[in-house]
């Protein structure tokens, strides 16, 4: 299992190695193997999810993956939906959980009649959930993604400005990062309010001066679509400013877990290789 999913050696490549050591263990063998595992490890993914789950904010973000449909050689993109706690918890959690697309329902599947605070960006798998009653938090890292790779590509000076706004909502977040709540909304009301006035007003005016269709146009109508749902972490002190990517997350010690079938973790796990 470790050599499989850690150092990703597919199974095929297995069985050869333990040939050379003078064990014969056929692949279906090892494949069974992976899919008793995967049914024992069931119960602690379940629990992983209601301790997420039991979270007033979860942060949630998916990841494409090529898969190998066994038999055609060929692969299809899936994805990997990553569901983990906010910063600001308690508790340090983060579920994989993986689909063969990237249909709403599989968001939907997941969460389902969870009604907490998603954060979140504008991917419209997550928007019926917000229907039902969920709170969308949108992550200004999603927003300056699009000012910096402008920037980085073209040296554009008006994605450095609004980079410029945007560090300083981060610094506010540093200086607020291990406060309580309230007085993180208090500071953020005091400080952070009016640099997101600035922000916005700045946006609406460039808005209108830049070409259509242009890419300055549409980082800022990126922004300027989210912007209601970027907003709300001012008023509330429990959530954050962004998403903790949660493959990062991942490597510091925490508990992770995948959801769904064996043969869904495994082919999450293996890409493009081939069992």
């Amino acid at each position: 299992m470790i050599a499989k999913f850690s150092d990703h050696l597919p199974l095929y490549r297995q069985e050869s190695i333990f040939g050379r050591a003078g064990l014969a263990i056929p692949r279906s063998t090892l494949a069974q193997w992976v899919g008793m595992t995967g049914v024992q490890l069931q119960p602690l993914v379940d629990a992983l999810r209601d301790v997420v789950l039991g979270q007033q904010v979860v942060h949630a973000d998916e990841t494409p993956v090529q898969m190998l449909a066994p038999g055609s050689k060929k692969t299809h993109r899936s994805y990997v939906w990553a569901y983990a706690t906010s910063q600001f918890s308690d508790v340090a959690a983060v579920v994989y959980d993986f689909s063969p697309s990237r249909a709403g329902e599989h968001a939907r599947n997941f969460l389902q009649d969870w009604r907490g605070t998603l954060v979140c960006d504008d991917f419209g798998g997550y928007k019926a959930s917000f229907a039902l009653g969920e709170t969308e938090i949108g992550c200004m890292a999603h927003a300056r993604r699009k000012f910096f790779e402008l920037h980085a590509t073209n040296k554009s000076q008006l994605a450095e400005q609004a980079l410029r706004y945007i560090q300083l909502l981060y610094e506010i977040e540093s200086e607020v990062r291990d406060v309580e709540p309230g007085l993180r909304r208090q500071i953020r009301q005091e400080k952070a309010v009016p640099v997101m006035d600035m922000l916005h007003a700045w946006m609406i005016a460039l808005r209108v001066l830049v070409p259509e269709g242009s890419a300055i146009s549409r980082a800022l109508d990126y922004s300027l679509k989210r912007w209601a749902a970027m907003s709300r972490y001012l008023d509330d002190g429990g959530v954050p400013l962004i998403i903790i990517g949660a493959r990062t997350r991942s490597g510091h010690g925490l508990l992770v877990a995948r959801t769904g079938s064996s043969q869904g973790r495994y082919a999450a796990a293996r890409g493009r290789q081939r069992s």
